[in-house]
């Protein structure tokens, strides 16, 4: 199919996978899933060798009757579909415990190292001056990752995740931000590298499209290299490309866009923000048996093998896809950088 047909076939089997799911989903497998949300059935456009699209459709594991849809849908559409499973998408922040609140009024916790930091290949030390992949994160936050440097009205920021930057709907503009992030040891005001400066706003039982924060640099020396050179350009994904990110957990690895267009991605945020969905979304899938991507790499940049960008990582499941090493999900980067009016600092 080209991809006009393909959106629209997109489009038919939402509607035909929400009525199926209202004919035979049990209210218990949907609690089972810890989803408020419909049955989690992924929908978007798979890139095909030969140019065109099939329908990428994806179903989180452990719903048998979702499943049950997804085989449905598959025998309605034919040849031009692409199923795979997924594990339960999460945001890719590393994890920690509540200890109390801070002063404005997000929950503080107690990262676990050093198991996390020991299984780490990415940068969890202090790095000055401070450079793309290095773990960063609000005060309040554990550790994610140092996505880009972005100017905003003639400022140099920090581009990451909102759940990176931010992490909850109670922290506020101006709260402190930390390199490396309180998972790796940041602490204030030693490690303070600047201040949350906008976010984009997520709220329990929204659809949205971004998880992106930027924060103001209290030094705007940087060292905006990459692997691949410095990135100063964006391109929409079309599918298929091989791409590859720098993060703060797996550092430098390689995959390849599976599907575009994915809407219905639902993605648990934990208590404050529950699961949101995310429509217009990019999948990566790993080479190989590797993992693209794992928790703490969240808010890194993933660019094409010619050092163009196309995407901010943001969420990602730790079993399923064909590999069974998972999936990771992408914001488009356009959208993100339209959101705060920002360009990549050369």
């Amino acid at each position: 199919m080209d991809k006009s047909k393909a959106r629209e076939l997109k489009a038919q089997v939402l509607d035909y996978a929400r009525e199926l799911a209202g004919r035979t989903v049990h209210p218990a497998e949907v609690r089972a899933a810890d989803t408020a949300h419909e049955p989690v059935l992924f929908v978007g456009l798979a890139p095909q060798p030969d140019g065109s699209y099939a329908l990428a459709v994806r179903y989180r594991l452990g719903v048998p009757s979702v499943r049950s849809i997804a085989r449905k849908v598959a025998e309605q559409v034919g040849p031009t579909v692409d199923v795979r499973r997924t594990g339960r998408i999460r945001t890719l922040a590393t994890t920690g415990t509540p200890t109390g609140r801070s002063a404005d009024g997000a929950d503080r916790v107690r990262p676990r190292p050093p198991v996390i930091t020991a299984r780490s290949l990415g940068e969890t030390g202090r790095v000055r001056p401070l450079r793309p992949g290095v773990s960063i994160a609000h005060h309040a936050v554990t550790a994610g990752t140092l996505g880009a440097f972005v100017e905003v009205g003639g400022a140099v920021h920090a581009l990451s995740n909102y759940h990176v930057l931010s992490g909850t709907p109670k922290a506020r503009v101006g709260d402190v931000v930390l390199q490396p992030g309180p998972a790796d040891g940041g602490r204030e005001p030693r490690d303070r590298v600047g201040t949350l400066a906008a976010r984009v706003e997520l709220a329990p039982g929204s659809t949205a499209r971004v998880d992106a924060a930027i924060a103001l640099l209290d030094d705007p020396v940087v060292d905006p290299t990459y692997p691949v050179g410095r990135i100063t350009t964006t391109a929409a994904a079309v599918g298929g490309e091989v791409v590859g990110k720098i993060g703060r957990t797996t550092a430098v690895t390689r995959g390849r866009v599976s599907a575009i267009e994915v809407d219905g991605v639902v993605v648990g945020y934990g208590r404050q923000l529950g699961e949101l969905s995310f429509d217009d979304q990019i999948e990566v899938e790993g080479f190989d048996a590797e993992p693209f991507s794992r928790g703490g790499d969240s808010g890194s940049l993933v660019y094409r093998e010619d050092g163009v960008a196309i995407g901010l990582l943001f969420a990602g499941s730790e079993t399923g896809g064909d590999n069974g090493t998972g999936l990771t999900y992408l914001n488009p980067i356009d959208a993100v950088l339209d959101a705060f009016g920002a360009t990549f600092v050369r």
